[in-house]
């Protein structure tokens, strides 16, 4: 089994070497194409304006200079043209990708990108706490990952479906169970612009998040990192609302 190993946070992130480690559990024929930089939140977007770069870091090792979308199509259209991968990691992303953040994730476009060109793609994610950033535990991605992989491989799901997983912040002994679950939602009150001045009196602005009490739904992948779930979500790419289509198909005909 070939796997190619990609992600959003770049090619020196700490997230894909526990993601190779993960791949390398599954098979000997593994390749990691991710993007020369961090590329946290640029979701499903291409390069059109811009040639694509390609560095060859290592053996079997390849940076781009461009989105996670860009590594998988530059993946399968290039580097590993002569014979494509039968599995797509992406990930293992420094931070949770539950709720509205499948919207924004480049870990996930990866995958999606994946699945739109015929390979069977997941994507995992390691939540992180009070910790911050640089403690953020993939020792418990990369144990249970495999399983987890072994165990989605084992099932056929829809072609036009991909795999969302997220591992909540704890230790490995400390998961509850693994679960499939909804995509959540957020009350988006959380979103907020922090409006700062730089050294000459300029200001500038971060997008931000403010805390807020909110409880998610049970079942939702939300409520599974919470309660130290791994979470197990499958996202398709027809974003089609069908009841609502049902409705307007009353209207517009």
């Amino acid at each position: 089994m070939r796997i190619l190993c990609t992600n959003d946070d770049g090619i020196h992130a700490p997230g894909l070497k526990a993601l190779e480690a993960i791949a390398r559990q599954l098979s000997d024929d593994v390749i990691v194409v991710a993007p020369e930089t961090d590329q946290s939140g640029v979701s499903h977007s291409l390069s059109l304006n811009d040639p694509l770069r390609l560095r060859e870091i290592s053996e079997r090792h390849f940076a781009v200079k461009g989105t996670p979308t860009d590594c998988v199509i530059m993946a399968m259209r290039s580097i590993l043209a002569d014979r494509k991968p039968d599995l797509i990691l992406s990930g293992v992303n420094r931070g949770q990708n539950v709720a509205e953040d499948v919207s924004y994730s480049g870990t996930i476009a990866a995958a999606i990108e994946g699945t739109m060109l015929g390979v069977r793609s997941i994507a995992l994610s390691q939540a992180y706490g009070p910790g911050g950033r640089n403690k953020v535990k993939f020792h418990t991605a990369e144990h249970h990952g495999p399983g987890i992989v072994r165990k989605l491989l084992e099932m056929e799901w829809p072609r036009h479906s991909l795999v969302n997983v997220n591992f909540p912040d704890c230790e490995p002994d400390e998961v509850v169970a693994t679960v499939a679950t909804n995509q959540g939602l957020r009350d988006q009150a959380f979103l907020k612009i922090d409006e700062r001045e730089d050294g000459r009196g300029n200001p500038y602005y971060w997008i931000a998040f403010a805390k807020t009490d909110f409880t998610p739904g049970h079942g939702t992948d939300l409520w599974a990192i919470r309660s130290n779930r791994i979470s197990i979500t499958p996202l398709k790419l027809d974003y089609t609302d069908e009841p609502t289509l049902t409705q307007f198909a009353q209207v517009f005909r």
